[in-house]
């Protein structure tokens, strides 16, 4: 004979339920994001290797995932060199504050100043495409400048406060200097590091 369902069975049931359906929706959520990040990557790679010739679908098998994935995520080039960007600019942040958290002052700066030299040679690759997506995408600009003028404050300062980098310049004007210099078209990187070195001399407190 079959027993009733209470209204308490019935509400355990209901409540399992809701929680492997969220449960499942979490993973679905996590799963998306693992490809979204892989796509990233792959396109930095896909990039540096062929520049603008990248086609869409090396990058989606780079990242080892289908073409109908990379559109779910990136419907449109464009896109996907802006996510790239937006993320080679979250990774100079980060190297900033790595470079504080683990050198000496004036040490740091040096790192993350070949950091950002690496930064804007690896632009040049998408460049053209990225100057359209930052003309069509007036926020992405001002936001990546500002976060790219924080990590030059950051690791100026830094060395500031430890007496070992002259204090009449700031980050915006070291940016000016720094940025106008590495984003040359015609820069490569020994003649970067020997500007920066340069740069380096003028900048340290002699003595």
């Amino acid at each position: 004979m079959l027993r009733p369902v209470t209204t308490a069975g019935k509400h355990v049931h209901d409540a399992a339920k809701e929680e492997g359906l969220e449960s499942a929706h979490r993973a679905v959520r996590s799963d998306a994001q693992r490809n979204h990040d892989r796509l990233i990557v792959a396109a930095r790679e896909v990039f540096s290797a062929q520049g603008s010739d990248a086609s869409m679908e090396a990058i989606a098998l780079q990242a080892g995932v289908g073409a109908g994935t990379l559109y779910r995520h990136f419907p449109r080039r464009i896109d996907l060199v802006e996510a790239v960007y937006r993320n080679d600019v979250e990774e100079l942040m980060l190297a900033a504050e790595k470079a504080v958290a683990n050198f000496a002052p004036w040490d740091a700066l040096v790192n993350w100043l070949d950091a950002f030299l690496r930064y804007s040679l690896g632009k040049r690759v998408f460049l053209t495409e990225l100057r359209e997506a930052l003309e069509k995408n007036p926020e992405l600009r001002l936001s990546s400048r500002e976060r790219v003028e924080q990590s030059f404050t950051l690791v100026l300062e830094n060395a500031q406060r430890a007496g070992v980098a002259r204090l009449d310049i700031d980050g915006s004007d070291l940016m000016l200097l720094v940025g106008g210099m590495c984003t040359g078209p015609t820069l490569v990187k020994a003649q970067g590091k020997r500007l920066l070195a340069m740069v380096l001399d003028g900048l340290r407190v002699s003595g």
